[in-house]
């Protein structure tokens, strides 16, 4: 049994130290008395640090397109102390056959002809592909400028954060939670399950049913080139979800855009994955790469209808889900802390009751939905 004293005692215990709870953490800061642990000895270790960075409002169900807007809407003026951007508009291209760009391509896309896209894309080869489609509105982000200025604003403003500290413990207590989490003890009001890969996991050990939270694999690689691709070149992505690349700063980010179910690990790159990809890439575009700088391996997490997973748990009082959010952690971050926010200062009464209004993106997410639980 793990001993509390007074500095432990939080209304808000975040686990997960990702972009999810990272955000949530920033967000409520200030507000109420928060904690965050993360198990592993540094913030974002898994997926939050292998992002493409691209996000995309066209991406994702109706609820994904919503949230991706009120999260680029704060975007768009963020800065870190220096006043660097954190995000910055950067098109993204869809290639491939007539039938497959027009399957993949949504509203507000640009339907271009091969010439068309390759005067967008000069890399991009003469009869590699029939068809093309052109996002205006997708932006780029710093994931590490973005995660540090989330940190440092949750810090500043009180939120006691602590790494290497996977949670071992856990028992509901009268009004909260008794929680041992690495060397530490907490009792916290509300816990906030943002374990990513490992949500499941962690709701079983706070004795709360899982919810069918499935990880999928997803590669990329940085690789240099011998030439750099133009700053303004888009990220171009294959229509059939084989690959896509977009230019970084050593040369080139690629991947062979899988999804492969896998267990919550800390994945690595199948071998010779990226070198297949490249293969398919130079099939359609001039990219002279000259080796690869690194290659990894995240996994995107979402239960089976492809929605993230916000709301407290219909069963387990004071247990919070922020999960499932797939490939749109970053794109979503900020709309889905604000919400997770207001539920949880307005507590379970408020929603029960109707005091505290959700939207019906809020409805959309909230886990009393998910069919594994009968």
């Amino acid at each position: 049994m793990v001993t509390m004293d007074s500095t432990n005692d939080v209304d808000v215990l975040i686990v997960g130290g990702g972009i999810a709870g990272l955000s949530l953490a920033a967000e409520l800061a200030g507000a109420c008395r928060v904690a965050l642990v993360e198990a592993e000895p540094s913030l974002a270790y898994h997926t939050s640090a292998r992002s493409a960075q691209q996000l995309i409002p066209s991406y994702g169900p109706a609820p994904v397109r919503e949230l991706t807007r009120r999260t680029l809407t704060r975007l768009a003026d963020a800065a870190d102390d220096d006043g660097r951007r954190l995000a910055w508009p950067s098109r993204f291209m869809l290639v491939g056959t007539r039938a497959e760009v027009a399957a993949e391509a949504h509203a507000g896309m640009d339907a271009l002809s091969p010439e068309e896209a390759r005067k967008v894309a000069p890399v991009l080869r003469e009869g590699a592909f029939e068809a093309a489609a052109l996002d205006h509105d997708s932006w780029r982000t710093d994931a590490p400028a973005l995660l540090a200025h989330l940190e440092a604003r949750a810090r500043a403003a009180g939120v006691r954060i602590h790494v290497g500290s996977p949670v071992h413990t856990a028992q509901r207590v009268g009004e909260g939670w008794l929680v041992g989490a690495g060397a530490e003890g907490f009792h916290a009001r509300n816990v906030v399950n943002a374990a990513g890969a490992w949500a499941d996991d962690v709701a079983i050990l706070f004795g709360v049913e899982r919810l069918g939270l499935q990880p999928f694999r997803r590669t990329a690689a940085l690789v240099s080139l011998a030439e750099p691709l133009s700053p303004d070149t888009p990220m171009v992505a294959a229509a059939d979800d084989t690959w896509y690349f977009r230019p970084d700063a050593a040369g080139a980010l690629v991947s062979p855009s899988e999804s492969e179910p896998s267990r919550a690990e800390d994945a690595i790159p199948r071998p010779g994955h990226i070198e297949r990809t490249l293969e398919l890439i130079r099939a359609v575009a001039d990219l002279p790469v000259t080796g690869i700088v690194r290659a990894w391996t995240g996994l995107r997490t979402s239960p089976a209808d492809g929605l993230p997973v916000l709301g407290f748990d219909p069963e387990a009082p004071g247990f919070f889900w922020l999960a499932g959010q797939g490939g749109y952690g970053f794109q979503t971050s900020f709309a889905l802390a604000e919400d997770a926010a207001g539920q949880l200062l307005a507590g379970a009464d408020a929603l029960r009751s109707g005091a505290h209004p959700v939207s019906e993106t809020e409805r959309a997410l909230d886990p009393h939905r998910l069919s594994v639980r009968r």
